[in-house]
C-alpha cells in the first residue's frame, strides 16, 4: 500500500509517499516540500499547493491520501490558510476515489514514537529510524508529512487491506455499486452531480460560443 502524507499549509506544505504494510518494514518513495510566496494572493497560493499535490498524486499513485486534521487554536487568522490548504488533498481525494485518512497530531506522535506529546525532534528522529534513511529529513513538515503517511500504515492499513482483499475497489468503484444495487450512497450522489454540472457548463460554453461566433461574423 502507498500513502501519501500531506503536512497542510500555505507557506510551506509537506508531502511524503511511503510504501509498505502494518507489520512490515516501511519505505519512503518521496519527500518534499511546496512553498509558496507571501506576496502571491491567497487563492494564488492555493491554486499553486493544489497544483503540485495533483503532481505528486499523478507521479506516485497512491493508494491513500493522509491529512492532518486542523484544530482552531488562539491564532485563528494564523490558522486559516492551514485550513484552507488542508481542503485541497481532501477534495483530491473525493475526485479519484481514494481512501483519506484525517489524523490528530497526538496520533500521529502517539504512532511513530509512542508518545503523544513528542517533540518535531522526537518525531523526525523516529521517522528517520523507521524508513531507514541515512539522515533527517527536513525541513520538519517534511519529516510530518512522512509521519502521517506512517501513521496512516500502521494505523488504518487493516481496514483499507481488508477492503481491497473483498474485491470492493477504490471508493467511487463501491459507490457505484451500491448505486446500482438500489442502496442511497452519498458519494455517488455528488459524483453524478458535479458530473451532469460538468456537461452542463460545457454545454452553455458551447452555446456561448457559437453565439459569439454569429455575432461577430460579417
Amino acid at each position: 500500500m502507498r500513502v501519501l502524507g500531506v503536512d497542510p499549509g500555505l507557506t510551506r506544505c509537506g508531502l511524503g509517499v511511503v510504501e509498505g504494510t502494518a507489520g512490515r518494514n516501511l519505505r519512503m518513495v518521496a519527500v518534499g516540500v511546496i512553498r509558496t510566496p507571501v506576496t502571491d494572493e491567497p487563492h494564488e497560493r492555493l491554486l499553486s499547493v493544489q497544483t503540485e499535490i495533483d503532481q505528486w498524486i499523478a507521479d506516485w499513485q497512491p493508494d491513500a491520501i493522509a491529512v492532518e486534521r486542523v484544530f482552531a487554536k488562539a491564532n485563528i487568522k494564523g490558522i486559516m490558510g492551514t485550513a484552507q490548504a488542508s481542503a485541497i488533498p481532501m477534495l483530491a481525494a473525493a475526485r479519484l476515489g481514494l481512501t483519506l485518512g484525517l489524523h490528530t497530531p497526538s496520533e500521529i506522535k502517539a504512532a511513530v514514537t509512542g508518545n503523544g506529546r513528542a517533540d518535531k525532534a522526537q518525531v523526525t528522529h523516529m521517522v528517520t529510524r523507521i524508513l531507514s534513511l541515512p539522515t533527517p529529513p527536513k525541513p520538519a513538515d517534511a519529516a510530518d508529512a512522512l509521519a502521517l503517511a506512517i501513521c496512516h500504515l500502521w494505523r488504518g492499513a487493516m481496514s483499507d487491506r481488508l477492503g481491497a482483499g473483498q474485491g470492493e475497489g477504490n471508493r467511487i468503484q463501491q459507490a457505484e455499486h451500491h448505486a446500482r444495487s438500489g442502496a442511497p450512497n452519498r458519494l455517488a450522489q455528488l459524483h453524478a452531480q458535479h458530473q451532469r454540472a460538468t456537461r452542463a457548463a460545457a454545454a452553455r460554453a458551447g452555446a456561448a460560443g457559437t453565439r459569439t461566433t454569429r455575432r461577430i461574423a460579417p
